[in-house]
């Protein structure tokens, strides 16, 4: 297996900023023409989740960075994308409102960004009724990821556990992994649960936990993970949650007699510090895209588009390269259909359907569609060590080894991605 051991990425964001900077007046964006679109606009429609439990509008932020840069540099072959984004506020009326909104009303082809818990659940049979797909960018539940009219650039909770529960067997001697997740049937029951099989496919063993996400008792799901007989603790939790029960097992002294490791919300610029000294070369993160350090000429792109076009404190994190990746691909292929064919929502609908073997550095797998009844074409990523105050690669580009992806790598096969 291949391993890597590439510079630490700081929470000092500056280099990365004064290279997207440095980059801003050389951007590639759409035809990339320097002038500004001004035929009949595309109506793109985008939905997030912005209040508690979180903040998941990082993905539409940076849609919308890379579609106004399209805006001025041709459009898509010289029409202007209008933007629409809606705020669900994790409120499944409101998601419910949202969709109508820009389905209906506004007539939107496609909706790209998406990031919510609340909205894939509500709208996923609206979409498939309307013969609209969503390119997603910030997925958590199984809706997301197995129904037929919702695509995600990014991998969700499943396969981020997935990716860093077979680093734990593989490289820290994992026997019995213990999954702390959400209590919320289609995110923690089914995100842990893969991971618990694959232990157990592996001669391991694992269990789940679960902890409710209105009134959070960290001590209580840890002591209960422990009182399983894991050696390795998997947080599969919101960074602010993931940090607050580093917080109680530090509390108990508990660092060495665990592995500790957790899917991407924790590969956040921020947690290190918050951290702290204690956690310092203990706990492994899995990555579902490049982390900023590797910076492709893809990456350098996506810095320079949001520093060019985003505001200065919308985030630089892996939902803003999710829906900066959406939006990317959704634009090459609207780019190679007839104009005439943008203001028809089934036909763009087929064109993403017909979406085959997008590449980006951002990404270690190809990007895909296609006509199936489920969709996770991010299955391959990278696993840190939070150390030093910034991340350290450990393994890069490394795909997951689980029986839930047998029907996504057979259709891979038949693409002629394999």
């Amino acid at each position: 297996m291949k391993k890597t051991n590439i510079l630490v990425v700081t929470a000092a964001f500056a280099w990365f900023s004064i290279t997207g900077q440095a980059l801003a007046d050389d951007l590639s964006c759409g035809l990339s023409n320097g002038e500004p679109a001004t035929g009949t606009p595309v109506i793109v429609g985008g939905i997030h989740g912005n209040a508690a439990p979180g903040d998941f509008s990082a993905s539409t932020d940076a849609a919308k960075a890379y579609f106004d840069c399209v805006n001025e540099n041709g459009g898509i072959n010289g029409r202007p994308i209008d933007y629409r984004i809606e705020n669900d506020q994790w409120n499944p009326e409101l998601a419910a409102q949202a969709a109508a909104k820009l389905v209906n009303d506004a007539q939107a082809v496609a909706l790209v960004g998406n990031g919510s818990f609340i909205e894939m659940a509500v709208n996923a049979q609206t979409y498939v009724d309307e013969n609209i797909m969503a390119m997603a960018s910030a997925c958590a539940i199984s809706e997301c990821f197995e129904t037929p009219n919702i695509v995600s650039t990014n991998q969700g909770p499943l396969a981020s556990n997935l990716g860093a529960t077979q680093y734990a067997q593989e490289e820290l001697g994992a026997m019995h992994v213990a999954c702390i997740g959400l209590n919320i049937p289609n995110n923690g029951p089914w995100s842990c649960d893969e991971s618990v099989a694959l232990m157990e496919a592996r001669g391991g063993s694992g269990s789940t936990v679960l902890l409710n996400p209105g009134a959070p008792d960290v001590n209580s799901a840890l002591l209960e993970a422990i009182a399983t007989g894991a050696d390795t603790i998997l947080l599969n939790q919101p960074a602010g949650l993931g940090i607050a029960i580093l917080k109680a097992a530090e509390e108990q002294d508990l660092r060495d007699a665990y592995n500790w490791i957790a899917p991407t919300p924790l590969y956040d610029l921020s947690v290190p510090d918050a951290l702290g000294e204690y956690w310092n070369g203990h706990v492994y993160v899995n990555a579902e895209l490049a982390p900023l350090q590797v910076n492709g000429p893809d990456a350098q792109n996506f810095l320079a588009v949001m520093d060019a076009y985003a505001n200065e404190d919308d985030p630089r994190d892996t939902f803003a390269q999710s829906g900066y990746l959406s939006a990317t691909f959704f634009v090459k292929r609207m780019l190679e259909i007839d104009p005439a064919d943008l203001d028809d929502r089934a036909k763009v609908s087929d064109a993403i359907r017909g979406i085959v073997g997008y590449t980006s550095d951002m990404s270690c797998s190809p990007y895909y569609v296609g006509d199936a009844d489920f969709h996770m074409p991010n299955q391959a990523g990278y696993m840190l060590l939070i150390k030093d105050g910034g991340f350290e690669i450990l393994r890069d580009c490394y795909e997951y080894d689980s029986a839930y992806f047998e029907p996504h790598r057979a259709i891979e096969k038949e693409l002629g991605l394999r």
